[in-house]
């Protein structure tokens, strides 16, 4: 039997780098649907952050909520980890988890001195909501009623997709309700469409997909290209060079292809038609939860269809058993990715930034539990363990945010970088004070002229608010 969590953030903002997570839904289900617990919790925003009014209007976190929460940020964060510790060992997923909440929860798990590979680490695994719905709607689009935007696309939006199909969705944006709304959605697919949900959960961690590829010698990829869920016919290369040399992701052969003219091209030549349209090569990121379906369902969709079923069969046998026309791909890929690397932005990476530039080490990460058991003012003291600068810089910042327990030089230290970093008149990565000041002129505008006075009031808050974390750093 395998638990399934399903999970929803709300955020002060978009950007995974910077956010906060300001409130935490979560339904623990088993393997038939069946619901066997759930939370949510909801905290105050960090002393010193601004937010984005653009998320804030998104998921209607008042300023009451923002400043007035039971929880800290630093005991959400505590909580969530509790949780996902004590619903292990699952299947994580969300809907668009893995580009969004679950980026947030790594970052913030790393800002947080707290472990962030929580939900793949095994023997857990992940997956995607949206892929899994996106797969079974190119399997057959009956299984979902949409909405159809103007360039003619079908709608994958959460609440769009759940209001379509009779899902009551007046408390969108919430999250345990938006876990709710991703739990109905794929529950649907597992009782009308159970092979695609069986096989979304064979993709759940990276060994896993690169089992089932090197296994299967024909599978159909579900990937969503310019707002299309499609489905390509593919076949693994050979596999002493199946895996892109730099990425560690699998490539395989898009089988619309022939590949004889193709065998023996040299290195530079192969780079030449790997830029071409149709890509004879598809990427599978192994680690980000791919939908892989059995053969058959390519194979009934164009140009697929128009191709014999003899000669599909034959290109896959050709490609799976030549191994020095996966090298020659294998050495082409490698000096994509160098060029690649030589002509990347120089910019610098702050901290918050780098959690995949540099891994915490097993020793730093042994020490976080201890951490957070310490008192405050033993927090500070414990910092001169750890290794990794970043984490004692991140170790102090929280314990400023929650306490009076560091030195004053420190505490001036902090509060002197925060004030740095909001009050910047430069355009940054972060939410600054100008930006946000920007940012609620143009949505009072806008609001104005709709005469829209309940969101206005609602900016007015939140000004006033700001304002208020202007004043306070502007004589750090």
């Amino acid at each position: 039997m395998t638990n399934i969590v399903i999970y929803d953030l709300e955020t002060d903002s978009s950007k995974t780098d910077f956010l906060s997570i300001l409130e935490f839904g979560a339904i623990l289900l088993n393997d038939t649907f069946q619901e066997l617990d759930h939370i949510n919790l909801r905290a105050r925003i960090p002393e010193g952050v601004i937010p984005q009014a653009s998320a804030l209007l998104v998921n209607k976190i008042s300023v009451r909520m923002l400043t007035q929460s039971n929880l800290s940020h630093y005991q959400l964060l505590g909580e969530i980890e509790k949780t996902f510790k004590k619903w292990s060992p699952a299947i994580f997923m969300g809907y668009s988890n893995v580009n969004f909440d679950c980026e947030a929860i790594r970052k913030e798990f790393f800002k947080g001195l707290r472990y962030p590979y929580i939900t793949n680490a095994a023997p857990n695994k992940r997956q995607d909501g949206l892929n899994i719905v996106r797969a079974a709607y190119a399997v057959d689009k009956k299984i979902f009623k949409t909405e159809v935007n103007e360039k003619g696309n079908a709608v994958m939006k959460l609440e769009s997709l759940a209001r379509n199909n009779g899902i009551e969705t007046k408390g969108a944006h919430s999250a345990l309700f938006d876990a709710n709304l991703t739990k109905l959605l794929l529950e649907k697919i597992y009782k009308t469409q159970n092979v695609t949900w069986k096989s979304a959960l064979m993709t759940a961690s990276r060994q896993d997909t690169e089992n089932l590829l090197k296994k299967e010698k024909i599978f159909t990829l579900n990937e969503y290209f310019y707002g299309k869920s499609r489905l390509y016919l593919c076949c693994p290369l050979h596999p002493d060079f199946s895996v892109h040399p730099i990425y560690k992701w699998s490539i395989v052969y898009d089988l619309r292809n022939d590949v004889i003219p193709l065998l023996n091209l040299s290195i530079s030549e192969l780079k030449k038609e790997m830029k071409k349209s149709p890509k004879f090569l598809r990427t599978v990121r192994t680690n980000k939860a791919p939908v892989i379906l059995h053969s058959d369902y390519g194979m009934k969709v164009e140009p697929y269809n128009a191709i014999k079923l003899s000669q599909l069969k034959e290109r896959a046998e050709v490609i799976n058993n030549n191994k020095q026309f996966a090298e020659r791909i294998s050495t082409a890929l490698r000096e994509e990715a160098e060029e690649k690397k030589t002509t990347s932005s120089q910019e610098d990476i702050t901290p918050e930034e780098s959690i995949y530039v540099k891994f915490t080490s097993a020793k730093d990460n042994a020490l976080m539990p201890k951490w957070h058991e310490a008192s405050w003012k033993d927090k500070f003291i414990l910092l001169n363990k750890f290794d990794d600068e970043r984490l004692v810089n991140f170790g102090k910042k929280i314990i400023y945010q929650n306490s009076d327990a560091l030195p004053e030089s420190e505490q001036k230290k902090v509060k002197r970088s925060i004030a740095e970093r909001i009050l910047s008149e430069n355009k940054e990565k972060w939410w600054t004070v100008k930006e946000f000041y920007n940012e609620c002129d143009y949505h009072r505008s806008k609001f104005e002229d709709q005469n829209d006075q309940e969101k206005l009031k609602f900016l007015d808050e939140l000004n006033n608010y700001v304002e208020g974390i202007e004043k306070k750093y502007q004589n750090a």
